[in-house]
């Protein structure tokens, strides 16, 4: 298969890099991460006046019509900055389902405003792995239980909540609904969600559950892992270039060299992996086989890839003014984010 990108998606790219701009002295990223809301304001907003956010949405409302694909494109471009954006939460956990599952009234209720910046996101874990449970009677479902790790929840207009009846679209700051911040890897906003008795009207209700839900997560975190893996090669090569020891620079050395070569052959798994499952999500095929390999070199090989891009940048690598840290942190955060290399292995071996 060639998964190259067409020109469209190559456009797509190309805008959300020239967006995506870096943040070389780590400031704008700290100053984000250490107010309220937790993440970088003025580059989502960048983001919605280019026109990235919009992209996933139907043409009806404003949007292009673009998928998994170009959707993962950008969700790449994000992962190659660090950047603390809510991107993955709002386009892979929020638009690409409701797009998917939701009726042309859900769509119109939840989706326009998105493309000026709106925030969605999805509670998708527990810590037993147990749905949601509702009751249900003639106007809607009452909600309880709990959720962890649902990212930006505070800051969403609507949390995508799979439960045993469904997918309910809550709001967040209705009656029932407690959350508590919770801390991450990279210090992203991110939550806990206890619902207690939190009613959801029928109008609100997809007809997607946790399994549907989590193919799309999978495919967006795999997309930003792409990035993350890519970037992060790369400035580790740029390194090994220039840093020199005897006289000679570190790249140079057959050890370095090899231990390079290992981080390139994950690197290139990973976007094989990461492009086509959302080939497949996007045409409407079985992607279950290609998502759960993706999942599983995520979160098994990419923070172990991290980590010996630290080795080979000694010292340097930890320095807070140094951007290596972010990939190494955001690599953690998208393995404990699928459910960790154990987790994943299992539910592979199981296929």
């Amino acid at each position: 298969m060639d998964f190259s990108l067409d020109e469209t998606q190559r456009a797509v790219a190309g805008l959300a890099a020239s967006v995506l701009r870096g943040d070389p002295d780590n400031s704008r990223t700290v100053a984000a991460l250490t107010a309220e809301p937790g993440y970088d304001e003025t580059l989502w907003k960048a983001m919605a006046q280019a026109g990235l956010l919009a992209l996933g949405l139907p043409e009806d409302l404003g949007g292009d019509g673009f998928g998994p694909i170009e959707i993962g494109v950008v969700l790449t471009e994000v992962g190659r900055q660090t950047l603390p954006l809510p991107a993955l939460a709002t386009l892979a956990l929020g638009v690409l389902p409701i797009v998917r599952f939701g009726t042309t009234e859900q769509r119109r209720a939840v989706l326009p405003e998105v493309a000026d910046g709106r925030l969605l996101t999805a509670a998708l874990r527990d810590a037993t792995g147990a749905p949601v449970h509702s009751t249900a009677d003639s106007e809607g479902l009452t909600l309880t239980g709990s959720r962890v790790g649902v990212p930006y929840a505070a800051h969403a207009h609507r949390v995508l909540v799979p439960t045993d009846a469904g997918t309910a679209l809550v709001d967040p700051q209705l009656d029932g609904v407690t959350l508590r911040r919770t801390p991450t890897s990279t210090g992203a906003a991110e939550y806990s969600m206890h619902l207690d008795h939190v009613r959801v009207a029928n109008a609100d209700v997809l007809t997607a559950g946790p399994a549907e839900l989590d193919r799309y997560a999978v495919c967006g975190a795999a997309a930003v892992a792409d990035g993350v893996i890519a970037a992060a090669l790369q400035l580790t090569a740029d390194h090994l270039r220039t840093r020199e020891q005897f006289g000679r620079p570190l790249a140079t050395f057959q050890a370095v060299a090899q231990q390079v070569a290992d981080i390139y052959v994950i690197a290139r798994t990973v976007h094989l992996a990461a492009a086509s499952a959302a080939w497949r999500l996007g045409s409407a095929l079985d992607a279950d086989e290609d998502l759960a390999v993706a999942a599983y070199w995520l979160a098994a090989e990419l923070p172990k890839a991290l980590q010996v891009c630290h080795h080979l940048h000694g010292g340097l690598g930890v320095d807070i003014t140094y951007p290596l840290h972010r990939y190494y942190s955001q690599a953690k955060d998208l393995a404990r984010f699928v459910g960790g290399a154990a987790h994943r292995l299992d539910a592979l071996g199981a296929r």
